[in-house]
């Protein structure tokens, strides 16, 4: 999923501008949007959702003839975000929330330089030119996965037909090992050549005898103590094929990727491929 934001000051045509991307991208795809709002809340106290809420249930579904609506509790873009991925949408457009660390579309002269990919006057006129514009700078984003939507994503290829087992791998940053706690980990990765490998991996892994779908997200950047980092998942025509299919991915991506791990712990910082080869 593609991810972007549209930042300005009030009334700057933000919205007007979602309206119109949206419009657009839905030729691509399928589109979610998230916006901040200053309501106090959705679901209020006097309708049956809202006491059911009130009563301390975690998540609210209110459903009409046309639509239904999702509540829950401790809202996070993160998690927003993550849900839209979940849902398998192709893009997702963000309205505000200038301070999250997304790329931007800046309207105006809002003080924002990092993560902002261009910026536009307020209340922006676009011809049909710029409005092609800011469509191939959003398809050129990198994209969002979540292991829910890599799951649905391999569901969705017609060779599932023929799979008897579908596995997954999930990754974990480790916070307690022997005596050190980590409090997170930083990845970077060497572009395009890492891309390139994963690609490699993925394709040689699909030439064994009953895989019959490989797909590897590696995340990159700050990640916490208990967060995920790394996503396989393969469908195979039969269980014996799928534990060695994922074991060698996993082991392949970790010998053979251009991905670097910075550790930081209670007592130092070090890059863990500096420190094995010590």
């Amino acid at each position: 999923m593609k991810v972007i934001s549209v930042v300005g000051y009030k009334k700057s045509g933000k919205t007007t501008l979602i309206n119109n991307l949206v419009r657009k991208l839905s030729e691509f795809g399928s589109v979610g949007t998230v916006k901040h709002v200053r309501e106090p809340r959705f679901d209020f106290e006097s309708t049956d959702t809202g006491k059911h809420f009130d009563a301390g249930a975690d998540m609210v579904v209110g459903l009409t003839d046309t639509e239904f609506v999702t509540i829950s509790g401790k809202p996070n873009l993160e998690k927003a975000l993550d849900a839209l991925c979940d849902a398998g949408l192709d893009f997702a457009l963000v309205e505000g929330f200038k301070k999250a660390p997304l790329p931007k579309i800046v309207l105006g002269d809002l003080d924002i330089e990092e993560n902002a990919l261009m910026r536009l006057p307020e209340k922006p006129e676009l011809k049909e030119e710029g409005e092609y514009s800011l469509v191939q700078l959003i398809l050129a984003q990198p994209d969002r996965f979540t292991l829910n939507s890599l799951i649905k994503k391999i569901r969705s290829n017609p060779k599932i037909r023929h799979a008897g087992a579908i596995g997954t791998f999930t990754g974990l940053v480790r916070e307690l090992e022997e005596d050190r706690q980590t409090e997170k980990l930083e990845f970077e990765k060497y572009e395009p050549e890492a891309s390139k490998i994963l690609g490699k991996i993925q394709q040689e892994l699909k030439q064994k005898e009953g895989v019959l779908e490989v797909l590897i997200h590696h995340k990159i950047g700050v990640l916490k103590a208990g967060e995920d980092i790394v996503y396989i998942v393969i469908a195979t025509t039969h269980r014996q094929e799928l534990f060695s299919a994922l074991s060698e991915a996993i082991e392949r991506v970790k010998a053979e990727a251009p991905i670097w791990k910075k550790e930081f712990t209670e007592k130092e910082t070090f890059w863990v491929h500096d420190r094995k080869q010590a």
